[in-house]
């Protein structure tokens, strides 16, 4: 395995992990996967091409645009379609259709106004490439691996340091029980959704510069989920290992099959890890730890 492969996995590998660490986190205060999280990254990352990208106002707002993007569209499906459900303690299967309800809403929304059309990031970079000696590195693979390295050791020290990752902590354990500490857990809820939407927003401008914009760019957010699983829902740290080890095993496997086998060999791996370690990376505590 070249060098070469391996940064483009773990480029790959990096925008799976600001998925599925956005899938993780819902999941481990709510105990259900939002499958509306493709939608919001989709929608978000529209919303800072037209407002931002293709005004040439550069990476940096593109960015903002689309995390701040991700954001309010996240609070929005928490309080018209997840928050009444949170309240009355409902059947998890209430926040299933929920987030499928939601997520077919925000991509019919950009289906109308983009149209089945494609759209690509205008270039943030001079130069496309970096050369190190005699590897070529994409400057895009570069500035996303150290764009989601930092947002994840923010998140990490956040949760692991702060006051309020102390309070996440808490309504992740237990929500009741951290409303009778004087935590106010609509809150956290709320502020849960809107790190998951930054998220969501960063990763889909990501991918779209990686592959293009079409309004069913979320259905990439299956990758994401498949690794969050693999990882051990719930974990965030199983969360980013298991993204990491997809993105490299796509990556090499691409190069070794073709694009034509590559995805169902991921997917068979992926499969067979399943079904010998069905509760992941990060084991048995998927309801109890952040």
């Amino acid at each position: 395995m070249s060098l070469q492969i391996l940064i483009n996995g773990l480029a790959t590998g990096s925008v799976y992990a600001l998925i599925a660490t956005g899938f993780a986190l819902i999941f481990n205060v709510l105990k259900f996967s939002n499958f509306s999280h493709g939608a919001t990254m989709t929608a978000a990352a529209f919303v800072a091409y037209f407002l931002v990208s293709s005004k040439g106002m550069g990476l940096t707002a593109t960015l903002v645009a689309a995390a701040a993007a991700g954001a309010v569209i996240a609070l929005f499906g928490d309080f018209f379609g997840f928050r009444r459900i949170t309240l009355n303690h409902s059947s998890p299967t209430y926040f299933f259709v929920s987030s499928i309800t939601l997520g077919t809403l925000y991509e019919g929304l950009v289906t109308i106004k983009v149209g089945s059309n494609f759209y690509n990031f205008p270039g943030f970079f001079k130069n496309s490439t970096i050369k190190v000696g005699s590897l070529v590195i994409s400057a895009s693979d570069a500035m996303m691996c150290i764009i989601s390295l930092a947002a994840l050791v923010i998140l990490g020290y956040v949760i692991q340091k702060t006051r309020l990752g102390r309070a996440l902590r808490a309504v992740s354990f237990d929500r009741d029980t951290a409303q009778l500490m004087g935590i106010d857990s609509t809150r956290i809820i709320q502020l849960t959704f809107v790190i998951s939407g930054l998220l969501a927003g960063v990763a889909g401008v990501f991918l779209g510069i990686k592959y293009t914009l079409y309004p069913t760019l979320g259905s990439l957010v299956v990758k994401g989920f498949i690794a969050s699983v693999i990882g051990g829902l719930g974990s965030l740290t199983g969360a980013i290992i298991g993204a990491v080890l997809l993105g490299l095993t796509e990556t090499i496997l691409l190069s070794m099959l073709g694009s034509g086998y590559s995805t169902i060999a991921t997917f068979a791996i992926m499969l067979v890890f399943l079904l010998v370690r069905p509760q992941g990376i990060a084991g048995s505590n998927i309801q109890e730890k952040a």
